[in-house]
């Protein structure tokens, strides 16, 4: 059996689950999203909980047991708590802004970079150099931080760039110059 689709997911005080079909709908104080899942899935709710049966044994629904127990706690947990990524820009004259829903970035360019801000996610600047993204959807969060640190990645040289505060940017020697 799998060991994550078989742990039941608690539902936190003020977090309602509700289930129709094949539908999942997962309601808080911070929102509400909503999931199709398998058929082949089933979704029960009991003492508080809930819990993942599946039909079968082969390879392909054991495999759905685990992503849908997952998908389903991480709904629960973000219309609870939420969830955020930080990011950290590097470099000199590196910098961001927000406007709205548009955050306008310096990053070395020639011109700077609008981007905007999808509905459902919030930027934060906490000062020009450090932003943080935060939402109630685990899968979107990452998704949009992933894409502006993609607009400059750090290099392993300086470590010029778009980082996770989290990552480590390993650093490569330049050159020498021995004559």
């Amino acid at each position: 059996m799998s060991r994550v689709g078989k742990a039941p997911i608690p539902i936190p005080g003020g977090v309602s689950v509700a289930i129709e079909g094949t539908t999942v709908r997962v309601k808080g104080p911070k929102g509400e999203l909503s999931r199709e899942i398998s058929p082949r899935i089933s979704v029960i709710e009991k003492d508080n909980e809930v819990v993942l049966e599946r039909d079968g044994e082969d390879k392909q629904v054991k495999s759905y047991h685990g992503l849908y127990r997952q998908l389903i706690n991480n709904m629960v947990v973000g219309v609870s708590t939420g969830f955020s990524r930080s990011l950290v820009i590097n470099g000199v004259g590196y910098r961001a802004e927000l406007a709205g829903k548009t955050l306008t970035l310096n990053l070395g360019y020639s011109n700077p970079i609008e981007f905007a801000v999808p509905e459902g996610i919030s930027v934060e600047l906490d000062g020009p150099t450090k932003l943080k993204v935060s939402g109630i959807d685990r899968e979107l969060v990452g998704k949009i931080a992933s894409e502006i640190r993609g607009l400059r990645p750090p290099e392993p040289y300086k470590g010029k760039g778009v980082r996770y505060e989290d990552e480590y940017v390993r650093r490569k020697v330049g050159k020498s110059g021995i004559k």
